[in-house]
């Protein structure tokens, strides 16, 4: 018979092995934990959503929907999209299930998004992102409450002193629209000097010019005319504002004039949580307020703001920060059997002390052999104490628990392990 061969994974989608889920789950459970103390609450959204639905809400001159997203027509012949992206999708659940119109809600969301990009360290073609919205608030309050909550995200994940917050304000849609003409006038005056990229972008897209990593553009941008000076006396307030809350609770931040963010749905305040330990591969945290967004979408008028952070990045930055990083260890107890008639009986005491301990983390030994290997594969999975259920303790009512760290042993009875046991842990 001829070997079939080997199914590989497809370029740009990830595997996460056991090694490093558990510093996912370290870095998740802190996020969650921080949602969970600010009032917010997770909303589970589908992967695949209506084209239209990312046409309307991104844009359909940008980069993402002209050249990214992963589209398909099903077998209904309807034209469906793996999600680039999860605010576009939350608002459409608020709108179908009436959570927004005249309310207040703070939802987070978690999940891998697609893009057909060229992949590189910390960017996947699949990705994973956790998500906040909070719908009902126009106020630059909630912005600065949305910021410190990423700040406070920092901070317990250890990793404060290697981000750095930019900020703008990119005024309203109108206030953009009159910018978006003198910025094409002054990129036409000077076409023969942009990049093919910003050329492509200069009537499509011309605010995504702004961000260009190229450093002749970004000279070129000095004489171009500010965003800042197109803005009302209201756009100018909110953004005091924000800046004044940060101020007062001791938030650094940096004003980037050049900040637009890539989606078109985006007004007044944006932001980016920046580091430079990563390489060119440095936001690890974005967002910003899109107050006309879910009208756009069909529902109500309801102001918006959210973030997203990318949690590859972030789990990247953590891992460099802190490299020695372990995790708790998986197993408490390791129950070993050794004897004619014994495994039986251990798997019945494994589900005794599971049921009087229901956080222990147990693990019971199959496929028997000796002794020396089931406490060798004990120590491999990273055990505290071993259980050892032998014939003469089966006959006895009797168990012996190992300390693997120190090698001391005692035999307890079988009807005492479960309070000794939960004494150890505690």
């Amino acid at each position: 018979m001829t070997k079939a061969k080997k199914i590989q994974a497809i370029r740009g989608m990830h595997d996460s092995l056991p090694a490093e889920t558990a510093l996912w789950q370290h870095v998740e459970d802190v996020v969650k934990r921080v949602l969970s103390r600010y009032g917010y609450s997770e909303i589970r959204l589908p992967i695949v959503e209506q084209s239209q639905l990312f046409k309307r809400a991104i844009g359909e001159m940008t980069d993402v929907v002209e050249k990214e997203m992963y589209s398909f027509d099903d077998r209904n012949g309807e034209n469906l999209t793996l999600r680039p992206e999860g605010t576009a999708g939350c608002i459409r659940a608020g709108i179908e299930h009436g959570l927004l119109y005249n309310q207040q809600q703070r939802l987070w969301y978690i999940g891998p998004m697609f893009r057909h990009e060229r992949p590189q360290k910390g960017r996947y073609r699949q990705f994973h992102q956790l998500g906040a919205e909070v719908f009902g608030l126009s106020g630059s309050d909630i912005d600065a409450e949305l910021i410190m909550l990423t700040a406070r995200c920092w901070r317990e994940l250890g990793i404060s002193d290697h981000v750095e917050l930019e900020l703008n304000s990119i005024g309203s849609l109108q206030e953009r629209a009159r910018y978006r003409d003198a910025l094409v006038a002054f990129l036409e005056i000077h076409k023969n000097k942009l990049d093919e990229d910003c050329q492509r972008r200069m009537y499509v897209n011309p605010l995504r010019v702004l961000d260009s990593k190229n450093p002749n553009i970004q000279q070129l941008l000095h004489d171009a005319p500010a965003l800042s000076e197109y803005l009302d006396e209201k756009s100018k307030q909110h953004f005091a504002s924000l800046c004044a809350f940060l101020d007062q609770t001791n938030i650094k931040y940096k004003v980037n004039p050049r900040l637009v963010r890539g989606l078109d749905y985006y007004n007044h305040t944006v932001f980016e949580w920046i580091t430079k330990n990563l390489g060119a591969q440095g936001t690890i945290c974005a967002g910003g307020r899109y107050d006309e967004l879910v009208e756009q979408l069909g529902g109500q008028a309801t102001p918006g703001i959210g973030f997203s952070m990318g949690l590859e990045r972030l789990i990247l930055l953590v891992q460099a920060i802190n490299p020695n990083f372990t995790a708790a260890k998986m197993i408490d107890v390791y129950l070993i059997a050794s004897g004619e008639g014994t495994q039986s009986a251990a798997m019945q005491l494994a589900e005794d002390l599971r049921n009087k301990i229901p956080s222990l983390k147990l693990m019971t030994h199959h496929g028997g052999g000796k002794i020396a290997r089931q406490f060798s594969r004990a120590e491999q999975c990273g055990a505290r104490f071993a259980l050892v259920l032998g014939s003469n303790e089966l006959s006895t009512r009797k168990v012996t628990l190992k300390n693997l760290a120190t090698g001391e042993q005692e035999t307890l009875q079988q009807a005492d392990i479960a309070v000794h046991l939960a004494k150890l842990l505690t």
